[in-house]
């Protein structure tokens, strides 16, 4: 108990730091599902099950210290349950705690030696690593005993990605999206793959997150920037537009078209979209440079200037408007 007791005290430490600024604000309504959990846990306080959910809920709504504190109730309360000891490492492997994670997934699989969860956890560890004979080690541990688990292969696929090794990182991406069909990330890194080789193919599996996942913009914006990077800007615009529709404040998909419409001297219309990119990304200094740079081109000579001086604060090693500003100063 005692180095749970350091642990816990370091890890709140942490977490406080970041939540000190919502914490002051204002108070915020209690969830309806803690409410009912917490209804649940008066009546039957050493249900570890209900702590359990009680701390999913709580990281869902980004209260991690509740939600820690939650967890190692779980394993007062019982200790034969190699889920909730994997939990934990998760929680710490989330918070960067990498050494202090470790202990915990091997405490889970010494409970439960064919815990696929935690066996993988610790094979994403490696992967983090970059130790990859053990990494590979765990994930076979897994597939031996279910040849089905699409995360075994997708975690085999980012581990030769990240050796360098396309062809098997594709070859086992492919093999996670067959035995899971609505496998998200599995489609994003084919899409990604392909798009690296300029092949169209990462179009139809960005398709098909798209597809899986309508709302998370990510494989928009894979889609949207395969055609950029291959001059077709037309259906990279047409991408964009569609995610703006969805999400208005999507504010890289503004600063794409704003890009694009700057390369085909469409500097007024440009200029308009780097200006959406402000309203709602007030803090973007390549957003405010390339507003500028739309000013300077339209000879607005003392808005270029603003312009380029915001970026700079916003950014003050982006070494571009620094020297538009000096530039620009010159035509004053």
């Amino acid at each position: 108990m005692k180095y749970l007791i350091v642990l816990l005290s370091s890890v709140l430490f942490s977490i406080s730091c970041n939540q000190n600024t919502k914490k002051d604000t204002a108070t915020t309504a209690v969830p309806k599902e803690i409410l009912q959990l917490n209804k649940k846990i008066e009546k039957a306080p050493a249900d570890a099950s209900l702590h359990f959910q009680r701390a999913y809920v709580y990281r869902e709504i980004g209260e991690d210290s509740l939600a820690f504190l939650d967890l190692l109730a779980t394993i007062k309360i019982d200790s034969t349950q190699a889920k909730y000891y994997s939990a934990i490492g998760d929680f710490l492997f989330d918070k960067k705690d990498i050494s202090g994670s470790v202990k915990w997934f091997q405490k889970a699989i010494s409970i439960d030696p064919n815990d696929e969860v935690s066996h993988l956890k610790m094979a994403n560890l490696f992967l983090y690593s970059k130790k990859y004979p053990k990494a590979f080690a765990e994930i076979n541990t897994v597939l031996k005993r279910n040849l089905y688990n699409a995360e075994a292969y997708f975690i085999k696929g980012m581990c030769y990605k990240d050796m360098g090794d396309m062809d098997k990182a594709i070859s086992s991406f492919q093999t996670a999206v067959q035995t899971e069909p609505k496998y998200f990330d599995g489609f994003m890194q084919l899409g990604l793959l392909y798009s690296k080789q300029k092949n169209p193919l990462a179009l139809q599996y960005f398709d098909n997150a798209i597809r899986l996942d309508s709302m998370n913009f990510e494989s928009h914006y894979a889609k949207a920037m395969y055609y950029q990077s291959q001059g077709d800007y037309t259906n990279a615009k047409k991408v964009f537009k569609n995610a703006i529709r969805t999400d208005k404040t999507f504010a890289e998909a503004y600063y794409n078209i704003g890009f694009m419409l700057l390369q085909e001297d469409s500097t007024e219309k440009a200029k308009r979209e780097f200006e959406r990119v402000i309203a709602y990304d007030q803090d973007n200094a390549k957003a405010y440079y390339n507003r500028g740079l739309c000013n300077e081109i339209l000879e607005k000579y003392q808005e270029a200037k603003d312009d380029y001086e915001q970026a700079i604060i916003f950014d003050p090693e982006f070494d571009l408007p620094t020297t538009a500003l000096q530039r620009v100063k010159k035509k004053l």
